[in-house]
């Protein structure tokens, strides 16, 4: 039959049943499935695959690196300078005594110790632990990305032929399949709120709601081949609380909303994002910003503690540290979201960079750009950890507090606990950061002139 049409004809309905057997598929398999939140277990077979294939070309890698002499890069993952946790004062001590011969009984300003405020100055620069929290994690393994390991070179044919084999199945497969979903995820996000928005208030709407918001973050987790696995689930935020976490990437939020009922929180869009957020803010109400207002810390505060007194509305979601961070440690929680007074879920979140780095360097990337790179990695793989609620004690303030969540957050997801701010992705070092090395050591000079007198 399919002889006897024109050749025009003939294309237009191959390409007709391949769209609708697509579509079909997508349906079936995916689509259905994230309405219902269950899984075929089609992306484990998956995940279980790829694994196999990146532990064969890392083994390639590193024999044909041995045969042709090639040194391997290793990434430095306790940093490039080893660094003993010993006070200034000590230092100071150890290199005068190395230097002299003799331990330090008097102290005072001696020319030497230029010297160590130089070597920790150029330590800093080479190595400090701000900057290289904004960069992406380098892998010991390959994981068919060239963007991920320094290691790739031309090693032999089967290994070309095997990552050129991957990118085609990433941007001629798994892109357009993903941009399907994530049209579709986003289409239905704003349709099903809008239309939910007009209902009256009620718990019918309160339903409708909330299951409209979890089917489609569903939908979008799944056009980024997301595989999540949820830990202590009985641990989740409810009404009337906070919930903080670690701040990686923007699909955080879909990470989260995906298992939970949230009411977000941020500032106004324009755009595409606009459309979002006035839509989703008819069905649930959410906490939005003017671009005026978020600079307004009294007016944020007032409008958080409003949401969380009423117990009937979702548990907000919080991302404290303000910034994207590279995936291997927790910076400086600000401390707006802890002085409201209510019951704080912390929430840790620990991606697998094996199979695509979710980190969003912002001041490198755009989000078209970013988007673009996680639609095109082999999948994101991450594991949510819920913890225990945490209630300010009443000897803490609101900075006490944070960094109890954040240590707590820490160490549950494995991650680095600094105190440093991640502004400083940005901003220069504060003079509040300079003043304090220099009140350390005028303490400890001033400090051996009292203890001298008084003797």
């Amino acid at each position: 039959m399919f002889l006897l049409l024109p050749f025009d004809s003939l294309v237009v309905n191959l390409l007709g049943i391949s769209i609708t057997v697509l579509f079909t598929l997508l349906l079936v398999f995916i689509i259905v499935p994230a309405i219902f939140g269950v899984s075929f277990g089609i992306r484990k077979v998956y995940m279980k695959t790829l694994l196999k294939i990146f532990q064969w070309a890392t083994l390639r890698i590193e024999r044909g690196a041995k045969e042709k002499n090639h040194p391997l890069y290793k990434p430095y993952v306790n940093g490039i300078i080893a660094k003993e946790p010993t006070s200034l004062e000590e230092e100071i001590k150890e290199m005068r005594r190395s230097g002299s011969g003799k331990a330090l009984d008097t102290p005072e300003f001696e020319l030497s110790d230029i010297f160590y405020f130089c070597r920790k100055g150029i330590e800093t620069i080479m190595d400090d632990e701000v900057t290289k929290r904004f960069s992406a994690e380098e892998l010991e393994s390959w994981n068919l990305l060239s963007r991920t390991n320094y290691n790739f070179q031309y090693i032999s044919l089967r290994l070309t032929v095997l990552w050129g084999l991957g990118v085609l199945i990433r941007y001629c497969f798994l892109l357009p399949l993903r941009i399907a979903l994530a049209f579709t995820g986003i289409s239905l996000l704003v349709t099903g709120t809008t239309v939910v928005g007009y209902l009256p208030n009620g718990r019918g709407k309160d339903f409708l709601s909330k299951h409209v918001h979890l089917m489609c973050y569903r939908i979008c987790v799944r056009a980024l081949t997301a595989i999540i696995t949820y830990h202590d689930r009985e641990n989740r935020p409810r009404n009337g609380g906070i919930c903080v976490a670690n701040h990686t990437s923007p699909i955080d939020v879909i990470i989260l909303a995906s298992d939970g009922y949230y009411a977000m929180v941020g500032q106004i869009h324009g755009g595409l994002m606009g459309v979002i957020q006035r839509a989703m803010v008819k069905a649930c109400p959410h906490v939005w910003f003017e671009r005026s207002e978020v600079k307004d810390r009294h007016l944020v505060a007032r409008r958080l503690t409003e949401h969380v007194q009423d117990k009937s509305k979702l548990p907000i979601l919080i991302f404290p540290e303000g910034t994207c961070i590279n995936n291997t440690s927790v910076m400086m929680f600000k401390k707006g979201s802890f002085e409201i007074g209510a019951t704080v879920y912390p929430v840790a979140i620990k991606y697998d960079p094996q199979f695509g780095d979710a980190f969003w360097n912002s001041s490198k990337y755009g989000m078209v750009t970013y988007l673009l790179r996680m639609m095109t990695s082999w999948a994101i793989v991450c594991s949510v950890w819920y913890l225990p609620p945490m209630t300010r004690q009443p000897e803490e303030d609101a900075v006490q507090f944070a960094n109890r969540v954040k240590s707590a957050i820490a160490r549950q997801g494995g991650l680095v606990d600094l105190l440093w701010d991640g502004g400083l992705k940005r901003e220069k070092v504060k003079d509040a950061f300079k003043e304090e090395q220099q009140k350390l050591y005028s303490k400890m000079i001033v400090g051996s002139h009292e203890d001298r007198s008084r003797s």
